[in-house]
């Protein structure tokens, strides 16, 4: 990733030899600065691709297992219903169905938050280190054209 933004860069100081002296030396340092910010937003947007499926995962598997609860409850009265009795035998079915449906849902959801969060983290601070980056490429660049002038 950092690479590539130093590539950003490089390629953009390299474009300037081509420019001579038709662009004064602030809309050149303006264009060093766009072209390393660009390329460090490119591969955030690069690392961040994914979240939005653990993100989603995290939050809509609780709902799946609560419908699927519900829905073993509601076998659960159908049997009761049925059969005209509350026995064990009667509701221990759907009611272990109901059960397990909400255990699934907590089992997925609880990782992928978990994951979510812990990449989030890793893109957060790759994101921090790559401004880093550019800010200190774009200052030695414009220190050295301090020291050519």
């Amino acid at each position: 990733r950092l690479a590539r933004v130093a590539q950003a860069g490089i390629d953009e100081l390299t474009s300037w030899k081509h420019l001579a002296n038709a662009v004064a030396p602030d809309d050149k340092r303006e264009m060093l600065f766009h072209s390393l910010k660009q390329q460090a937003q490119i591969e955030q947007a690069r690392m961040e691709n994914g979240l939005s499926i653990l993100a989603s995962v995290g939050s809509t598997a609780p709902f799946i297992g609560l419908f699927g609860t519900v829905w073993g409850i509601m076998n659960a009265l159908k049997n009761i219903t049925a059969m005209g009795s509350a026995s064990l035998d009667v509701v221990a079915g759907p009611i272990g169905e109901a059960l397990i449906a909400t255990a699934i849902g907590i089992a997925t959801a609880v990782p992928a938050v978990l994951a979510y969060n812990y990449f989030l983290r890793k893109v957060r601070l790759s994101a921090a280190t790559m401004d880093n980056f550019a800010s200190a490429f774009h200052l030695l660049v414009l220190k050295s054209r301090i020291k050519n002038d």
